[in-house]
Order: structure tokens, then C-alpha cells, then sequence
């Protein structure tokens, strides 16, 4: 058998479309037969432009071949984002013109073009398509760009969007909120729920801080783009909370220079560039609280963020700025987090006051039942029963 993975982002790639693949072509190839051939069609680290990290254009290990492919430094807008997708798509392209058909194409994706990517090449090979939706681009695009000039294209990505989710065999989808969605759509296919997962480096640490801070420290880690809202929250966060609290904010994104314009008087809030993994669980081990945020759109309502996974394998208190399906998950299955409206800072300050002050919390069941390497072994399961 011979299948094809098509996923943007892969190791050493910071961001959860690469902390989900990778796993799962590991666990892919532990279960695959000698026969079985897979296909990994990525890029170079490209996430961010201020984290550059050293990856092979072409590896290969027994039976997985990756190919990486470089498209330069880039910025974060919508625009350059297309124009890199579609210097992707060409060079995938040029890369499976020279193999044989594949059996079953497996494509993750975000922002939908990969999905699409993925149903072009099944439909013209005649394989299976299986698809592992992480959001709902069009929904997304819908929320942000309602009263902007761009808001025209959307109905273009709706076709492709029905034209991706009817070429599918089975879809996986990484929020209970998006079932209505997608069944809408197309609800004459499988479709499962294996959601994001807690990686085993945060399984196998101890997030226990030696030392009590003189002020207490909240961290947020991942992107600061239109999607996070950071710069519509996190000032008017550090004038309420005051000098007795420090606020760090790990990362890169679209909207990082708004963000550090707004805090540029207010010493009490650090923005610092991303760090690897490694770098990341200390941060977390000195941290009293872990944040997390989503703008006020209606399509965020049904999305369920990756980095709640991380912050739960933490013993860390969350505060979390988020509603509909991932305000009810954490209500559901992380003891000692607050959830707060999103971009309402009085709602915050209201809740911050019903965190626990005893650190000491039992989320065992939580990272048993959430640990990616069990959701992954689930989810390659399904794929071989296409």
C-alpha cells in the first residue's frame, strides 16, 4: 500500500499542525507493513520568521520518505500565505508526478487548501481521501473578514470547501464543535473525533516550581495573530492585575507589532520571541498561570485550541478567554481553570478571584484519556480501515 501525508507544517516545525503529524506518521510507520510505503509532503520550518531550525530537504527512514520544501521567509498575511500555498501545491505536484498512484492520501489542514490539495490529487488518482480537519477556514474567514474588502472571496472558498468535504472517504475532526458544520456538507461518510493530544515531553516532566515568585507570572505561548485577539486583551489585563503580576507572552504572529505597540508603556508585560520545546516546559515550571485566548468571532464558538492540551498536562492554574464547545470542554475536564468572555477584561478580573488558591490538582484522568500517543494509535487505525 502506498499512501501520501500532506501536512504543511511537520517536525521541527513550532505549531500544532506539526506537533499532530509528526506523531502520527510515527505511529503510521510502527504499524505499517514492510510493503506499505508513505509519502510525507511538507515544508521547510516556516511558521514563524523569527524561529529559523535546521531540517533535511529529503529524508528518508525505512519506509518514510519526507519531502521538505523551501518556500523562504515570509510574512503573515493572508495574501503571502496564499501565495506560499500555491508554491507548495506546485511543487507537490512535481514531486507525485514522478510516483506511482497511491492507495490513500492523507491530508491535515487548517486553512482548508491543504484539504483541497489533498481531494484534487484523490480524485485525479482515483485513491482514498482522508481528511483530519484542525479548523473551519471558511467560517473563520466569514468572522474576520465580514466588513472588509476581501469579504468577496469567501464564496469562492465555500465551493472548495464543498468540493474538498464530498471528495472525502472519511473525515477526522479535532472539535466535537464542528460536527454540525460538516454534516451539513456531506453526512453520507465516516467521521470520527480524535482530537489534539498532550505529546509525551510534557507527560514526562515535573512542573512543579522549587521557588514561590515574588510576583506572579501568567504565560501565554503560541500565536499572536487576528485569531488570538492578544492586543484587544492582554493591556488593559496588565493595568488591572498591576505591578504584582508579570505577563509573558511567547511567540510570533501577524499582530505581534499591534501587541507590542499597546504594552510598550506598561512594564509589567515581556514579549518574547518563540523557543523550543525544551525551553517552553521551563517556562511553564515557573509560571502561576497559563493563558489562553481566542477572539470574540462566532466561528471560535465550535473550535477546541491545541494548547489547552499542553496547559492540562501542566499543574498549573488556566485562564482561559474563550467560549461555546471549548468553554464547555474545559468546564468538562480541567479542574482549576477559569473561563472568562473573550476581549471582556472585567469578566476576567471577576473570575481570576474563583481560582483555587491550593496548587495541588488531579488531572491524571485527564492526561490519560488525552495523551496523543493513545489518539494517534486510534487514529491510524482508521485510516487503514479505509
Amino acid at each position: 500500500m502506498k499512501i501520501l501525508v500532506l501536512t504543511f507544517y511537520f517536525e521541527p516545525d513550532l505549531c500544532a499542525g506539526s506537533f499532530r503529524t509528526t506523531p502520527f506518521v510515527n505511529e503510521l510507520q510502527q504499524i505499517s507493513a514492510d510493503r506499505d510505503t508513505i509519502d510525507v509532503l511538507t515544508t521547510m520550518p516556516n511558521r514563524y520568521g523569527t524561529f529559523l531550525a535546521n531540517a533535511l530537504v529529503y529524508e528518508k527512514n525505512k519506509n518514510v520518505t519526507v519531502h521538505r520544501i523551501d518556500l523562504g521567509t515570509h510574512k503573515s498575511g493572508f495574501i503571502d500565505q496564499s501565495l506560499l500555498f500555491v508554491k507548495y501545491a506546485l511543487n507537490v505536484y512535481k514531486i507525485i508526478r514522478k510516483k506511482e498512484k497511491y492507495d490513500i492520501v492523507y491530508a491535515t489542514s487548517s486553512r482548508l487548501m491543504t484539504a483541497f490539495l489533498g481531494a484534487l490529487i484523490a480524485n485525479h488518482q482515483k485513491s482514498k481521501l482522508f481528511l483530519d480537519i484542525r479548523d473551519i477556514f471558511t467560517d473563520t474567514l466569514e468572522s474576520i473578514f465580514a466588513k472588509k474588502k476581501l469579504k468577496y472571496i469567501i464564496p469562492l472558498f465555500r465551493i472548495i470547501e464543498k468540493y474538498t468535504i464530498k471528495s472525502a472517504n472519511h473525515i477526522n475532526l479535532v472539535s466535537k464543535g464542528f460536527e454540525y458544520y460538516f454534516k451539513n456538507i456531506n453526512d453520507n461518510i465516516q467521521y470520527s473525533f480524535y482530537l489534539n493530544g498532550i505529546d509525551d515531553i510534557f507527560l514526562n516532566y515535573d512542573f512543579e516550581n522549587e521557588e514561590e515568585n515574588e510576583k506572579k507570572i501568567i504565560t501565554y505561548a503560541g500565536n499572536i495573530g487576528e485569531g488570538q485577539g492578544l492586543e484587544r486583551i492582554i493591556p488593559q489585563m496588565a493595568e488591572k492585575l498591576g505591578d504584582m503580576y508579570i505577563i509573558n507572552i511567547v511567540g510570533d504572529g501577524g499582530k505581534k507589532n499591534i501587541l507590542e505597540d499597546k504594552v510598550k508603556n506598561l512594564k509589567n508585560v515581556n514579549l518574547l520571541s518563540p523557543v523550543k520545546r525544551d525551553e517552553l516546559l521551563l517556562i511553564y515550571k515557573k509560571s502561576d498561570y497559563l493563558f489562553l485566548h481566542l477572539n470574540d468571532y462566532s466561528a471560535f464558538k465550535k473550535v477546541l485550541p491545541s494548547k489547552l492540551f499542553e496547559y492540562g498536562a501542566t499543574n498549573k492554574k488556566i485562564i482561559a478567554g474563550v467560549g461555546g464547545y471549548a468553554a464547555e470542554f474545559i468546564k468538562e475536564h480541567l479542574p482549576n481553570a477559569i473561563v472568562f468572555e473573550p476581549c471582556n477584561c472585567n469578566d476576567l478580573m471577576k473570575k481570576m478571584k474563583l481560582l483555587s488558591k491550593d496548587s495541588n490538582m488531579n488531572r491524571s484522568k485527564f492526561i490519560h484519556e488525552f495523551s496523543r500517543s493513545r489518539i494517534m494509535k486510534k487514529l491510524v487505525k482508521e485510516v487503514y480501515t479505509l
